[in-house]
């Protein structure tokens, strides 16, 4: 039988979570009706809000209808894991958004920056309501190799919306680099992927050694894309002088982004290291 829980709407995080629905989708409803050219970073931010809105939406009607309990994913996990991904994703954007299609007469586009730092302190939110939570604590993505996971395949996203094929296409080097992206982004999402859905403990191996291999692999191929990336893309390729911005400014945010990614990668190997060798030493 169907229970309603009135007290999920209620309660500060309810409220924050309806507050969210009402302001992401006045953003994508005001980025919707200006008249801006449809790039590759428009289309990262008309996605972030509506998928914001629409998760954030699903979430309070499971509470609401406790269905919540019903679903074979840890539910802590998932909420974590979406409230950090979405206070991320409101942060590029309240950075991308007004950058690239700001002006000093666009109120439409005004008002939907203005807005996104809005839901950006919601989310920051909620993240620390879920943490503060009793007994919401316990998930992996809740720890440090969790919470860098999301980061990593959050920062492959930024990377693949500054990507253009004319940038990787003539160059195998290039094309590595994206296939370095393309496969630990993979990877990472599939670990995500099965912490929340609690498939971890159906391998016959230890699941979390098999991370740390990847972790391995993934520091060492993005050791070589930090390398060869600006190699390919900076050499006689000077930055244009009617650059406000163009897309040599993109090189310069997957170079920024591939940098990032890779110490996040190596920070996430030495602390999953630490926890699952020394720490297991220690109990015994």
């Amino acid at each position: 039988m169907l229970r309603l829980d009135f007290r999920s709407l209620i309660l500060p995080i309810g409220i924050v979570r309806m507050v969210e629905v009402l302001l992401t989708c006045i953003c994508f409803a005001l980025a919707a009706s200006a008249v801006d050219t449809a790039t590759s970073h428009w289309a990262w931010c008309m996605f972030c809000w509506c998928f914001c809105c629409f998760t954030t939406l699903l979430i309070i009607i499971l509470e609401f209808t406790d269905l919540n309990t019903k679903v074979p994913i840890s539910w802590e996990d998932f909420t974590m894991a979406f409230a950090m991904l979405a206070t991320l994703m409101m942060f590029t954007i309240a950075i991308i958004y007004p950058e690239f299609f700001s002006c000093p007469s666009c109120s439409k586009q005004i008002g939907a920056s203005v807005v996104s730092w809005l839901c950006f302190g919601l989310y920051s939110a909620e993240v620390w309501l879920i943490h503060k939570r009793p007994g919401e604590t316990s998930g992996f993505l809740t720890t440090v190799p969790g919470l860098l996971k999301i980061l990593e395949t959050f920062v492959a996203c930024i990377i693949f919306t500054s990507l253009s094929p004319a940038d990787y296409k003539v160059v195998p080097g290039t094309q590595w680099c994206v296939a370095v992206y393309s496969i630990c982004f993979v990877f990472s999402l599939l670990i995500v992927f099965l912490t929340i859905a609690k498939l971890s403990s159906i391998f016959p191996f230890s699941f979390d050694k098999a991370v740390i291999s990847f972790n391995i692999l993934a520091v060492a191929m993005y050791a070589t894309a930090v390398v060869i990336w600006p190699l390919y893309v900076f050499d006689g390729n000077p930055r244009p002088n009617n650059c406000n911005p163009c897309s040599w400014d993109d090189l310069v945010v997957v170079t920024s982004m591939t940098i990032i990614n890779f110490f996040i990668y190596t920070g996430d190997l030495a602390y999953s290291v630490k926890i699952v060798f020394f720490s297991y030493r220690g109990q015994e």
